[in-house]
């Protein structure tokens, strides 16, 4: 799936299920609550943190979609276009970054 398709498949799927956008200040807040889903993941399944047993049923792909989702949201109400803005973004970590992290010895 394309950029701009899953940005109009979200939009459909809000305007049919969700009846409409939440307001972007709320959407940022269920950002922040999914990407601490993730953080949670990553600190029980690759950090030290152990797992507790309701960390069973918690899947990284799901968590992660849960956070596209609703990035995907916020970048539909504010009229951003993510294969616009990830191109751009693309573009400049190129210009800036295109040696810097051949030149990392912390990377070899």
């Amino acid at each position: 799936m394309q950029l701009q398709e899953l940005q109009s498949t979200v939009d459909r799927w809000i305007k049919t299920h969700g009846v409409r956008y939440f307001n972007e200040l709320t959407n940022t807040a269920i950002l922040m609550e999914e990407v601490g889903e993730v953080a949670r993941i990553m600190a029980r399944t690759y950090g030290e943190q152990s797992k507790k047993s309701s960390d069973e049923e918690a899947l990284l792909a799901d968590e992660l979609a849960d956070v596209l989702f609703v990035l995907t949201c916020i970048a539909n109400q504010t009229g951003i276009d993510l294969t616009e803005a990830m191109n751009r973004n693309l573009m400049k970590k190129t210009d800036r970054d295109k040696d810097r992290h051949h030149q990392n010895p912390k990377l070899s």
